[in-house]
């Protein structure tokens, strides 16, 4: 479930959407340091989550239930990336011990600015076991599958037949595109 921090917290996750339904409901969360495009990924894609994450304040109501964690780092922050091992602490602390993990690496646009390589990034993901990608939440790159491998292996590790979500109806998740234009936070 990707919610709205003022629209349903932690302590009302009983909550439903009645309006769509579909075969899974994954509980998903984006961390990361302020400024690294998590809002901007989730604009491009699905709706948002809490904002805290610049006060470290998080707590483990956020991580309860979540299917699967996606840590965001800015690849032109040097020190965001950095702090993906806090993150990663943060989840085997806070979640269930197989959440899926992934890796994203926003704002590969910016080409010039760049100080994370990917090759660093990639082979630290792989001694993790954990799935990288770069994405841009600008110009959409890699935005639709992020959000895809993670539901992906979700889906994967949960095995066939398996619904997250059981009879609920839930939120349907759809990747229509957005539009380009101008303002924003991207």
């Amino acid at each position: 479930m990707i919610y709205l921090d003022s629209e349903v917290r932690p302590e009302q996750s009983n909550r439903t959407f009645k309006h769509c339904s579909s075969d899974y409901l994954f509980k998903l969360l984006l961390i990361g340091d302020s400024g690294v495009g998590k809002s901007c990924l989730l604009l491009r894609f699905a709706w948002d989550t809490a904002g805290q994450e610049r006060f470290r304040t998080i707590t483990s109501s956020y991580y309860r239930g979540a299917h699967g964690i996606i840590v965001v780092y800015d690849v032109t922050d040097q020190e965001s990336y950095n702090n993906v091992k806090q993150w990663l602490q943060e989840i085997e602390r806070y979640a269930s011990e197989n959440v899926n993990k992934l890796l994203v690496g926003n704002k590969c646009d910016l080409t010039t600015k760049k100080v994370v390589d990917y090759t660093t990034a990639k082979e630290f993901a792989d001694s993790l076991g954990i799935p990288f990608l770069e994405t841009s939440a600008k110009n959409a790159t890699n935005v639709e599958q992020s959000f895809m491998t993670m539901a992906a292996e979700i889906k994967k590790r949960m095995g066939p037949g398996a619904t997250a979500g059981g009879d609920r109806p839930n939120l349907k998740i759809d990747s229509t595109p957005v539009k380009q234009g101008g303002g924003g936070c991207c």
